[in-house]
């Protein structure tokens, strides 16, 4: 167990390397619940949104959801967070723990006057993820019905509990996240382990989260680094009118990126590179990485690094330092693994 944003986490049950496989081969249950949930909802809900959050709330149909961006001044990454359209006039954001209350304070004071109903429903509400190939299957029979598809939300009440289901994950698999008040998560979850998931911790989904190359807020994602360097402007609608950080993003990407978040994979054996190592170009170090882990499916370290431009390139060979030796490595595509179809 470690403190993690303020809660008290497990980082493994049975052990990180079981439980990654069993996400990847069979299904695996995550307990969410300190990721923080917002209810923003009123007649000036979207407009309010959009012009804090960097994706195009207008374009997401209610029953839809869809990753963002919440900036600073700079262009730079105050979090990473889902943003799932309800219904008409009420969305649900889920963004991550150790932001929640920066997160709830600054939106707040920049929605202030827009006459919108701004509700911190965190205490409240506990989340679950189901994940793996066996998820659906599980997730049906246990509901009665199908799972949302990806990106997809729905709102189903069972026993006069409502439950929000999400079509969305972390891992690369199918699977939902399960959103419900929280004196009723205990339960739910007991019931989904009895029906066969392996409980997961926070070192399973480190290492599934980074074979997909998902990037993790407070190591890839920071205040210092934009969406454009992180390689995520598909999220990054700069065609809107307005949104924190729109000016500066659009004077880096006039100015010409600097860096970029590459993925790097270790082609000579050695420990397992881990966040911070250096990265090395022909003796010179010209980065350090922002994630790294050996990756259980793969069978080899992985890691990811803000590069210098000129050398993101995939197959640019590259070292990592680790407890004084270095190792060979390169640039690789994105993802390490491929996602289930």
């Amino acid at each position: 167990m470690i403190d993690f944003g303020n809660w008290l986490m497990p980082v493994q049950y049975s052990g990180i390397v079981d439980e990654h496989l069993a996400v990847r081969s069979d299904v695996g249950l995550f307990d969410i619940s300190h990721m923080g949930q917002f209810i923003v909802k009123g007649p000036r809900a979207a407009e309010s949104l959009n012009r804090l959050l960097t994706n195009d709330i207008g374009r997401l149909s209610p029953g839809c959801g869809h990753y963002t961006f919440l900036l600073n001044e700079t262009g730079g990454v105050i979090d990473d967070l889902i943003v799932y359209h309800l219904r008409d006039e009420e969305f649900l954001l889920i963004v991550n723990a150790a932001k929640a209350d920066e997160d709830y304070s600054w939106m707040r004071g920049r929605m202030s006057g827009d006459s919108v109903e701004f509700i911190n429903r965190s205490a409240q509400h506990a989340g679950l993820a189901l994940q793996g190939p066996r998820a659906p299957k599980l997730f049906d029979e246990l509901f009665g019905v199908s799972r949302p598809a990806r990106n997809e939300v729905r709102e189903l009440t069972r026993d006069g509990v409502t439950y929000v289901i999400a079509g969305t994950g972390y891992t690369g698999e199918e699977g939902c996240e399960i959103f419900l008040p929280a004196d009723e998560a205990p339960a739910l979850w007991n019931r989904i382990l009895e029906a066969g998931a392996k409980p997961c911790g926070l070192g399973a989904r480190d290492t599934l989260r980074l074979e997909m190359c998902y990037p993790l807020n407070g190591s890839d994602l920071s205040p210092a680094r934009t969406p454009l360097e992180a390689g995520l402007s598909i999220f990054v609608d700069l065609n809107k009118p307005e949104f924190i950080g729109r000016e500066a993003l659009l004077g880096q990407r006039a100015a010409g990126i600097p860096a970029r978040l590459a993925p790097i994979k270790m082609t000579e054996k050695g420990p397992p590179p881990r966040a911070h190592y250096p990265v090395l170009k022909e003796g010179r170090q010209v980065a350090e990485l922002s994630s790294g882990t050996l990756s259980p499916s793969l069978g080899f370290g992985i890691g990811m690094a803000y590069l210098p431009a000129e050398l993101a390139r995939i197959g640019e060979e590259l070292e990592i330092e680790i407890r004084g030796r270095r190792f060979a490595a390169t640039v690789e595509r994105k993802p390490f693994r491929k996602p289930a179809p």
